[in-house]
């Protein structure tokens, strides 16, 4: 059963990060969307508005999923002992 609660540990603090690393590079890029540049031409716009997007609703995904993997860890015996960590 310890095996398995850190296996949880180790996939929940993954997803956190992965959620956290694309939502400051879709932040990164939204930021390329309000400066404004005499080269952006509106394709330009509308693919950074678009790959932007697609990386907050993944990030919001990964952070969902992490939230998920914290809720497993609450519902194992040896779960506290990895959520005391934090």
């Amino acid at each position: 059963m310890k095996s398995q609660a850190k296996v949880i540990y180790e996939k929940m603090v993954d997803f956190k990060r992965f959620a956290i690393i694309l939502l400051a590079t879709g932040s990164f890029l939204y930021l390329g969307i309000l400066i404004p540049s005499d080269s952006q031409t509106h394709l330009n716009t509308t693919g950074l508005m678009i790959f932007s997007l697609a990386l907050l609703a993944a990030s919001a995904i990964f952070f969902l999923r992490s939230k998920k993997c914290q809720s497993m860890l609450l519902e194992t015996e040896d779960g506290e002992e990895y959520l005391s960590k934090k």
